[in-house]
């Protein structure tokens, strides 16, 4: 309920926002504006068309933001003055004309109130230049922050492609020198089968080797990794087998055989088949080598096998990164976002970052924009590993918080200084050098996670243990598919 009062230009001459006005400014505002007292209550709500510019007279506001399904007070005063509402009509089209805040009275307050079309004209006439200086401070602030996040999102990219073509040029390089190595172990081996078949061996003799060949092929698919204390006696008893035995290049040999898990009684028994033909020593030498490249080819495929499988599981991560074939919006296991990013980020992490992975399994699939939190993840990992410098141990967890999931990123750096911790989340604020960030990771990140997925995202710090805690909720906001 309101009560309309008059205006007194002696009274809006008091405050802070028309001291420096004219005797006839005064006036004009007086003539097209009014005076409004409105009982306690709310006074407009953010997002409603924007009519009025309202300043204070006397009483108490509070005004507020939402952010995500809560309203948070931004500001409480009873200052004379204080203006609210629609104080960028002076835009015009140029900018949605809606409230960006709501405001809420706390007990009868007067206003000044004029209309939002008044309120342009008044900025354009009176005041062309400053209008013209606001225009440009205001686009200016919002171009360059769209551009500078468009970088960080960049640099992002650059790096994340930089330590994927590291992380792929390793397998496949292996899988090359792989390719071509056993390329000469099968040409050795058909050499050394040859030698066997044109020589007297009997086809009794030759139908055991093949046993023995297939076998060999059995023992390398099943065989258990020994630790370096077993390989090397396992290395040993062959080597000593090989050399009683005359074969040639008998270590070399012997680490082929200890890799398969063979072992000194299985080459007693090629021994008693070759010992039973002509052929003798000569043709055990060539049967354990034949033995030999068999198992280096058996060998080397796996390797190939290997090489291959882990750059298909990077390219899928890629893709479950990217989420380039799959719509923004979706259902997901949140692990399976993870781990593409860790994946993604391997090359960067280093050798001397422990990753540790302490997931809650049982945790439920949630509606989200994958994409979008992939970025979130890419930019804690990162600041993680910065703050880390390249060596300690990042944690990340997963668990139930009532109606949200919990993502907790822990990593054992330098910590946060209690005087910035307010402030990590500012626009442009970073305390990276210069060149080497842009200050916008986790403001971006906040705005993903309270505005996009109506979550939460804070943090807790103390040197050896900062924490990053995201909160998502596990049902699907009314909002939520608005792309």
């Amino acid at each position: 309920m309101t009560t309309s009062a008059a205006c007194s230009a002696d009274e809006l001459r008091g405050l802070f926002l028309f001291e420096k006005l004219t005797d006839d400014q005064l006036a004009w505002l007086c003539e097209n504006g009014t005076v409004e007292e409105f009982g306690p209550g709310q006074l407009y709500t953010e997002g409603e068309p924007a009519k009025y510019l309202y300043v204070l007279l006397n009483g108490t506001l509070v005004m507020s933001r939402r952010i995500g399904d809560d309203d948070v007070e931004t500001t409480r005063s009873s200052s004379p003055g204080v203006y609210a509402g629609a104080f960028y009509a002076y835009l015009g089209d140029r900018l949605p004309q809606v409230y960006n805040n709501s405001v809420r009275l706390l007990e009868p307050s007067r206003f000044f109130m004029l209309d939002g079309r008044k309120f342009a004209q008044l900025m354009t006439e009176w005041f062309p230049m400053a209008t013209h200086l606001l225009e440009g401070l205001l686009f200016g602030t919002k171009n360059t922050q769209e551009a500078i996040g468009q970088r960080e999102r960049l640099l992002a990219l650059g790096s994340l492609s930089a330590g994927l073509t590291h992380e792929l040029n390793n397998p496949a390089s292996a899988a090359v020198r792989a390719t071509s190595a056993l390329r000469e172990r099968v040409a050795a081996m058909r050499d050394k089968l040859g030698q066997i078949a044109a020589g007297p061996a009997e086809r009794e003799a030759l139908i055991s080797l093949i046993s023995f060949q297939e076998n060999a092929v059995d023992r390398v698919a099943h065989a258990k990794p020994l630790g370096p204390l077993e390989t090397s006696d396992r290395e040993d008893e062959l080597a000593d087998w090989l050399e009683d035995h005359e074969t040639a290049k008998a270590w070399e040999l012997a680490a082929t055989f200890a890799q398969a898990g063979i072992d000194a009684a299985w080459l007693d028994e090629i021994a008693d088949v070759v010992a039973r033909q002509k052929a003798g020593t000569a043709s055990l030498d060539r049967a354990l080598h034949w033995l030999g490249y068999t198992i280096e080819s058996e060998l080397l495929m796996n390797e190939i096998t290997d090489s291959v499988t882990r750059i298909s599981n990077l390219v899928g991560a890629a893709k479950q990164y990217s989420q380039l074939d799959r719509a923004p919006y979706q259902v997901v296991n949140v692990h399976e976002l993870l781990d593409s990013t860790l994946v993604m980020l391997g090359g960067k992490i280093g050798p001397k970052i422990k990753v540790v992975k302490d997931y809650d399994r049982q945790l439920p699939e949630i509606p989200v924009f994958p994409g979008e939190l992939n970025q979130v993840w890419t930019n804690l990992i990162d600041n993680a590993v910065a703050a880390m410098d390249g060596e300690g141990t990042l944690t990340v967890r997963t668990s139930l918080d009532d109606d949200h999931l919990v993502v907790e990123f822990a990593d054992t750096g330098q910590g946060i200084p209690p005087e910035i911790r307010d402030r990590i989340f500012e626009p442009f604020f970073t305390t990276k050098p210069v060149g080497q960030g842009t200050g916008l990771g986790l403001d971006i990140s906040w705005r993903i996670v309270v505005q996009r997925h109506h979550g939460d995202l804070r943090v807790e710090s103390e040197p050896g243990n900062t924490r990053f805690f995201v909160r998502l909720p596990l049902t699907e906001h009314e909002d939520d598919r608005e792309v």
